[in-house]
């Protein structure tokens, strides 16, 4: 049997393969680490610009019925917080009246969100008729493929906060700010609304500590029959 010899000790040209294989390795886990977000980044453009040509004709047809069916503007851009605790703009159809946030505080003792950090009741009365209809079919969301294609967002990924929801964040809800906020993530085809927000916390740590692209394809399958059901939006 061959005795084994430490490179270091073997000449030169031992040592000199041990450097090649080591720059090797480095190179391939520089690789593995830069070509993920790369990947992820470039799945994020092809699936968004798709998804706004697919979507047209039903964003076209929800413009004209919003506009028509209560005053005030098609689009409506929220202040949302992002990867690392930044702010951006998000796009939605409109879905309630102009004086929504206005009528936010006389509601508050309203909210059926268990665990007082989100706001949602069922029948909100600050929502058109067809602002209802846009929302039980997520279809007031579909404006955020935008988002995904200027790289605010991605497709899979925590939903984003708003301001007023991170202000009361301890540090485990924190780390969902930890990644790029998404379109869909595990808790939106979980039950959506009808989760309390320590289980929408629960499921998005899940994600981002352990998904994969096995996750990732699940997530995305769940999405379509999660959208058309409706269950859980509101």
């Amino acid at each position: 049997m061959k005795t084994f010899v430490p490179p270091a000790l073997d000449g030169a040209r031992s040592r000199a393969k041990a450097a090649l294989s080591r720059l090797g390795s480095s190179l391939r886990r520089t690789l593995s680490q830069s070509g993920g977000p790369v990947l992820r980044r470039a799945v994020d453009i092809v699936g968004a610009s798709a998804g706004l040509l697919a979507c047209a004709p039903i964003l076209v047809a929800a413009a004209v019925a919003t506009r028509t069916s209560s005053p005030g503007p098609v689009f409506y851009g929220q202040t949302r917080v992002g990867q690392g605790g930044r702010p951006f703009r998000l796009y939605k159809l409109r879905s309630m009246f102009i004086d929504a946030d206005a009528r936010l505080d006389a509601l508050a003792a309203a909210n059926e969100s268990v665990g007082g950090v989100t706001f949602k009741i069922r029948n909100d009365p600050r929502i058109t008729p067809v602002g209802r209809l846009l929302r039980k079919f997520s279809i007031d969301e579909l404006p955020q493929l935008w988002n995904v294609l200027n790289g605010t967002m991605t497709i899979l990924g925590p939903r984003p906060p708003v301001p007023s929801e991170v202000a009361k964040y301890g540090p485990r809800e924190r780390r969902r700010l930890e990644v790029k906020p998404g379109l869909t993530c595990l808790w939106q085809v979980s039950g959506r609304s009808d989760l309390s927000f320590d289980e929408q916390v629960a499921l998005d740590v899940g994600y981002i500590d352990a998904s994969t692209v096995v996750d990732d394809l699940n997530i995305l399958f769940r999405t379509i029959p999660a959208v058309v059901l409706g269950k859980g939006a509101y």
